[in-house]
């Protein structure tokens, strides 16, 4: 089967679809980009244009991934650090990102989810329960003192 060709113009409309539909970074957007086999100096001209148009904004993704990571999936701030990391996302980007955590929620946040997780669990034993508690906070990315503290009050 022979695959379809496209125009420079046709790519670059397409490239914009996809960061209207959500935001995306400069590595999901390059990923999308090496599926058509383009040559360097018209993936540089589609790049440039989408910055230029602002389609894609490294700060603005950074900052709903975090919102979005930490209000739907309760993930905590290492988490989403090692997220945006993992996608190239700058030091800068990264710290202003976190801004957008509320720390009253942040802690309001922790004190829900170690709360349900600690009525669902069907250990008996304290000290394991502690530990899977413990685990599962710190898989959720966050913080260890944090996390002993809010575990210690919920569990006492």
């Amino acid at each position: 089967m022979q695959k379809k060709v496209f125009t420079v113009n046709e790519i670059k409309r397409k490239l914009e679809q996809y960061c209207v539909y959500q935001d995306r970074c400069h590595k999901e957007v390059e990923q999308k980009l090496k599926e058509f086999n383009l040559i360097p100096e018209a993936k540089e001209m589609i790049l440039l244009s989408l910055l230029k148009d602002n389609f894609l904004n490294e700060e603005r993704f950074a900052k709903s991934f975090a919102r979005g990571k930490f209000r739907i999936k309760n993930w905590g701030k290492q988490r989403i650090v090692r997220e945006l990391k993992f996608r190239d996302i700058s030091a800068y980007n990264i710290k202003t990102a976190l801004k957008e955590i509320n720390e009253e929620e942040y802690i309001a946040t922790l004190y829900k989810i170690t709360e349900n997780r600690n009525t669902v669990l069907k250990e008996s034993n304290p000290f394991k329960r502690k530990k899977k508690l413990i685990d599962f906070l710190l898989r959720k990315g966050y913080e260890n003192d944090l996390i002993y503290k809010t575990v210690n009050e919920v569990t006492a």
